[in-house]
């Protein structure tokens, strides 16, 4: 048995329409179906919902669920703002760029471009709070990413036992952590 991809991913939003239009307008992505019950179809409980999809790419499907009759939806407040977010990728550098510029023409307050070394990203918010990512992997980046992979399992046990930043990748962010 082996996973072949992601189906697809699911977020709440707090206005489906409005979700629908940004991702279209900001990201260029096709709104490709829906679906809406007033009850659960996994569950059978009684619960209204809007279900979008929106085409990603690459056969990557992102979904939004509108719950209009639910709390308004928050997020875990005992999680950094930065930890959970959507990464999706793009062509190249003047991709991103041509992103960056189009995302701030639009009010869209955007951070970066990051340098993680094997990709370079920017960091956004929809508008329903998530935070995305967009990241084109470096021209060198199989070679670095090969060079991170054979550390993987040290890094990983050292973690375990003192839950410090092993220092083995280091390298990986050096250029852009000696800019603080």
């Amino acid at each position: 048995m082996k996973i072949e991809q992601i189906h697809h991913v699911a977020y709440r939003c707090k206005d489906a329409k409005e979700t629908v239009e940004w991702y279209k307008r900001m990201l260029n992505m096709d709104y490709t179906l829906a679906f809406a019950e007033n009850h659960v179809p996994s569950t059978h409980e009684p619960d209204p919902y809007m279900h979008i999809f929106l085409d990603a790419g690459n056969g990557n499907v992102l979904a939004f669920f509108e719950l209009p009759t639910k709390p308004e939806m928050g997020r875990d407040p005992n999680t950094p703002v930065w930890v959970q977010h959507l990464a999706l990728k793009v062509k190249d550098r003047d991709t991103l760029l041509a992103y960056k510029e189009h995302l701030e023409s639009q009010g869209v307050e955007v951070l970066g471009v990051t340098d993680h070394s094997v990709f370079h990203s920017i960091y956004f918010f929809d508008p329903n709070g998530h935070r995305i990512e967009l990241a084109y992997d470096d021209p060198e980046a199989a070679a670095m990413a090969a060079r991170a992979a054979e550390v993987k399992e040290a890094m990983l046990e050292e973690w375990t036992k003192t839950k410090r930043a092993p220092r083995h990748a280091a390298w990986l962010h050096e250029k852009e952590l000696t800019r603080i």
